[in-house]
């Protein structure tokens, strides 16, 4: 049953290749929002402008992407969003990078190295505070955060909380949910926040940013009542009750 459904449970076993990662989209999709319809995705005459305006080739599982998500905005456009093919860019650091994602005043930048085009699913790399540093080892793991973190921070705030957890509760958040089979990864806003780990229970999702004391985290149910249920598993700070309206100001990104 969709009501049912477990981003961890899912997601049991890893995403070890394009395939899987699409498979998930899809259920993720079909659960969490609407399924993905045959004409969501970008054409590929647009796709084709894209690569004729850069003068290169994008790579096989950016394609995909592409092809599977293009106009789901609601998957992909909340707070750090995927950029529209006529947005696509390169940055001049690090070599070279085909930019597809961008921090959402600008801050930061997701993308991979012009090096790497020629692989079907190459390396992501993020500009972070530390610099240039490696983000995911392919492109559609890169994808599936990218729906997941999109996702969480959706617009619905009914749906939406957060905390700082003390470092007592947050090596007790593995014994109260499961954690999700997608590799760490680093924040943009540098090491304090790092490593991201995503945890889930059937109707919930759970984002912890960092491992040091006090580290965010983020948390969505599918449903307020999921929410609510989530919210009274972790004692925690949460900035906002389970049914007040969350303020532009308050919000912790």
């Amino acid at each position: 049953m969709v009501d049912e459904f477990d981003v961890a449970q899912a997601l049991r076993g890893g995403i070890p290749d394009r395939a899987r990662a699409w498979a998930f989209v899809r259920e993720f999709a079909a659960a969490w929002a609407e399924p993905l319809a045959d004409n969501v995705g970008t054409r590929a005459e647009e796709l084709e402008r894209a690569e004729e305006m850069l003068g290169l080739t994008l790579p096989t599982a950016l394609r995909e992407a592409y092809s599977l998500l293009g106009t789901r905005h609601d998957l992909t456009g909340n707070q750090d969003p995927m950029l529209r093919p006529s947005e696509l860019f390169v940055h001049d650091e690090f070599g070279g990078v085909l930019v597809f994602r961008s921090e959402n005043q600008g801050c930061a930048f997701w993308g991979v190295r012009l090096r790497d085009l020629g692989q079907d699913d190459p390396p992501v790399f993020v500009q972070s505070r530390d610099g240039w540093v490696l983000f995911l080892e392919r492109v559609s793991l890169a994808w599936v955060e990218l729906v997941l973190s999109e996702t969480l921070l959706g617009p619905e705030e009914r749906l939406y909380n957060a905390c700082e957890l003390p470092a007592e509760l947050i090596r007790e958040l593995s014994s109260r949910f499961t954690r999700v089979e997608l590799p760490e990864y680093p924040m943009w806003t540098g090491t304090e926040d790092s490593p991201v780990r995503w945890f889930s229970a059937p109707g919930r999702l759970l984002r912890l940013d960092g491992l040091s004391d006090h580290s965010w985290l983020h948390v969505r149910g599918r449903t307020p009542a999921d929410l609510e249920s989530l919210c009274a598993t972790i004692p925690g700070h949460w900035v906002r009750g389970y049914s007040e309206p969350l303020e532009a100001d308050e919000l912790p990104f």
